[in-house]
């Protein structure tokens, strides 16, 4: 038995680090166990933009008719292999029952709220802790070449700006003069100038670095096999050894629902949503901030030190296959709108599993079954833009504080 700590964290990834980084700057110990390496899930090959843009769920009116046409397209933007998967479908069901306005409205609502505060945390933790991440407030810039598609993407701003999210169109030919990089075909633009961006490999990283000069632990290479908890204890078995704490974060992403039904947990009604990335060197024609090619769901990050094309959403479970046809696609959108659409060095092919919940909300809040158990999970594509807020929630809960927002629409036992 090693000896007890006050806080175990399970998940080294984007959340876990930023739970750490925040109970510990609340003055309590903490040691984060690892599976794999630091970094190593979805915090590692994302896009890396921090959008409070994307505060509409994914659960719309119309994405289930959309989702079924798609079924038949393996490099479709939004794809749903079919297979016989009874946990799939019931999160499906659950899914399809929230893509009507009303939930759509009130999720965008709880979304916004965990976006705009981990937007405001964000340059705060990028000073304080010296995170050398490449950290931007460029804003971000949907491109639309179909003018149809603009339109009705355009009900969404005012929506958006009741919620203190601001946007501006552009002309498609302003744009074009704006931006040398994007071929002509381009209708129009939607700018949010309050989005920004980061290298995220290199944000995890400082966040890891910051939470061991804080003082805490982080065991690498430590997978969780089992989890007990006592009256005021709870006990994680791991190969290393058993390690007990007074509380226990679980911010384990799409894994989530592995480590539910290994150690008896409440059921976590995610599925993993595997997208794709290409990065490389950066080319001499790159856009000046990034920019998403709407049509195609490519998003395009350029930093100082490099250039990716991600997106995607594929539900096929836990598939390790690196998938061709999907990585393609990046670059066969990406030749659609730009000029240079690849660098001149291509330097990693990745892919990696968002946790998706059934509502496309966070779950962040005490588990429904134990006392000293609680839930980091469920973000999305948005585990990095929504990290400082999370992690401030997670100190705010966990060490009985007044919450700075409220905590309810994020809560595990909404499930239950």
């Amino acid at each position: 038995m090693n000896q007890p700590d006050d806080v175990l964290i399970i998940g080294g990834g984007v959340i876990g680090l930023a739970s750490a980084l925040a109970l510990l700057d609340a003055g309590r110990g903490v040691r984060v166990l690892e599976a794999s390496a630091v970094g190593s899930g979805s915090s590692h090959g994302n896009c890396g933009t921090i959008t409070p843009s994307h505060a509409a769920p994914l659960a719309e009116p119309g994405a289930v008719a959309k989702a079924l046409r798609w079924m038949l397209t393996p490099d479709a933007p939004f794809y749903l292999r079919p297979r016989l998967d009874r946990e799939l479908w019931s999160w499906a069901l659950h899914f399809a029952s929230r893509c009507n306005a009303g939930h759509w409205r009130s999720a965008m609502v709880s979304r916004a709220t965990l976006l705009k505060a981990s937007r405001q945390w964000l340059p705060q933790w990028v000073e304080r802790y010296g995170l050398d991440c490449e950290y931007a407030e460029e804003g971000v810039d949907y491109v639309f070449r179909d003018a149809r598609v603009l339109e009705h993407f355009a009900k969404e701003l005012p929506p958006l700006a009741e919620l203190g999210i601001a946007s501006e169109a552009i002309d498609g030919a302003e744009y074009l003069r704006r931006e040398s990089a994007l071929r002509e075909g381009v209708r129009g633009a939607i700018r949010f100038p309050g989005d920004a961006r980061l290298r995220p490999d290199r944000y995890v990283a400082g966040l890891a670095r910051a939470v061991r000069a804080a003082g805490g632990l982080i065991e690498e290479d430590c997978r969780v096999q089992g989890i007990r908890e006592d009256d005021d204890r709870v006990r994680a078995s791991t190969p290393r050894g058993d390690f007990e704490g007074r509380e226990l974060v679980v911010a384990t992403g799409a894994w989530s629902p592995l480590l539910a039904r290994a150690t008896g947990l409440a059921r976590i009604p995610l599925q993993p949503g595997k997208g794709y990335s290409i990065t490389y060197d950066r080319p001499a024609l790159a856009p000046k901030q990034p920019i998403v090619l709407y049509e195609r769901s490519v998003c395009v990050t350029v930093w100082d030190s490099g250039y990716r094309l991600g997106s995607t959403m594929e539900f096929s479970g836990y598939d390790e296959t690196l998938n061709r046809r999907r990585l393609d696609a990046l670059e066969r959108g990406a030749r659609e709108y730009l000029h240079e659409p690849v660098g001149p060095v291509k330097r990693e092919e990745w892919y990696g599993w968002r946790p998706i919940a059934a509502d496309d909300i966070p779950l962040i809040g005490r588990s429904p079954r134990h006392r000293h158990v609680w839930l980091a999970t469920g973000h999305g594509m948005l585990g990095v833009s929504m990290s400082t807020g999370t992690g401030e929630l997670v100190a705010d809960l966990v060490c009985g504080r007044t919450p700075h927002f409220d905590p309810a629409p994020y809560a595990p036992e909404r499930f239950a």
